[in-house]
């Protein structure tokens, strides 16, 4: 990573991190990319959630550990993943990183898990690389309007400002630690399954010289997510919908995504609300033993 970026102040046992060089004359914007590695057996990537960073999969990648060999990616310009000046951050090029990690560690027979955002990447990946995905478990796929402006009013008065014009630079640089808090437990029921080291890991690298931008470009990028769905029919690996039962999306945002993967397996997990892997980790590692 580059030589500017701080050390990450959270360790997940058992992990290493490492990353994937741009690739040799490539003309696109490319940066390097972060992963943890951890674990032996199947591959199974983890795509992380809008804002957040592959330490999301903290508590979960110590349960999975003994049955994979767990790539958590830092999806591009998020966590400690190059920041890229003038790259895009739409739905397209993020996919592009997640099919740099596959394609550059040659991985075959994956299971890809997505949570949120990832979940989104998760499907649109299989879509394109139908013969390295084994399977796809997509965790409250983030491809509807407002996102994270339905978990509270702040969040609506925060996005709203910093996806808007003229005004939304000066906003998306102003990140004080309360206000962060309170939109990102806006994603659990159980406000003390947001801990607040993750959160502090989460300011630090989003003090990184570029990053108001990326965070100004994801916000902006919310249709691309949205236009997203449509690759879902292409999917030809056996995909697993979870949502939480208290998640953002509504009833008719799943049973949209319901109609569009009809073979789908579909979980809807009690008392769950948008970030189960935070809140509910057994209940994914669960999922994913089931079918190892």
């Amino acid at each position: 990573m580059p030589a500017q970026d701080p050390c990450p102040r959270i360790h997940i046992p058992g992990t290493t991190s490492h990353t994937l060089a741009p690739r040799a004359g490539r003309r696109s914007r490319e940066g390097t990319l972060r992963y943890l590695k951890a674990g032996t057996g199947a591959p199974l990537v983890l795509l992380h959630t809008l804002r957040t960073q592959a330490e999301h999969f903290r508590l979960l990648i110590p349960l999975i550990a003994d049955h994979y060999t767990v790539y958590a990616l830092d999806l591009p310009g998020m966590g400690y993943s190059e920041i890229v000046p003038g790259a895009s951050y739409d739905e397209p090029a993020l996919r592009a990183g997640v099919e740099r990690l596959l394609t550059e560690l040659d991985l075959h027979d994956v299971t890809l898990l997505g949570e949120s955002l990832g979940g989104v990447l998760a499907l649109t990946t299989a879509a394109d690389l139908p013969e390295r995905v084994r399977r796809v478990v997509s965790v409250n796929p983030y491809d509807y309007r407002d996102g994270i402006a339905r978990s509270s009013l702040l969040a609506r008065v925060v996005i709203g400002g910093i996806i808007a014009p003229g005004v939304g630079r000066l906003i998306a640089e102003q990140e004080p630690k309360p206000v962060l808090r309170r939109i990102l437990q806006g994603g659990v029921g159980d406000k003390t399954a947001f801990r607040e080291d993750y959160l502090d890991e989460l300011l630090q690298s989003g003090r990184r010289p570029g990053f108001p931008m990326v965070a100004r470009a994801l916000y902006r990028n919310m249709p691309s997510l949205i236009a997203a769905r449509s690759r879902y029919p292409e999917v030809k690996a056996p995909v697993h919908l979870v949502y939480g039962e208290n998640d953002w999306s509504r009833p008719s945002d799943r049973e949209a995504n319901k109609r569009l993967l009809p073979a789908a397996d579909f979980t809807q997990v009690p008392g769950a609300d948008h970030f189960i892997a935070l809140e509910r980790p057994e209940v994914v590692a669960d999922l994913l033993h089931a079918t190892v």
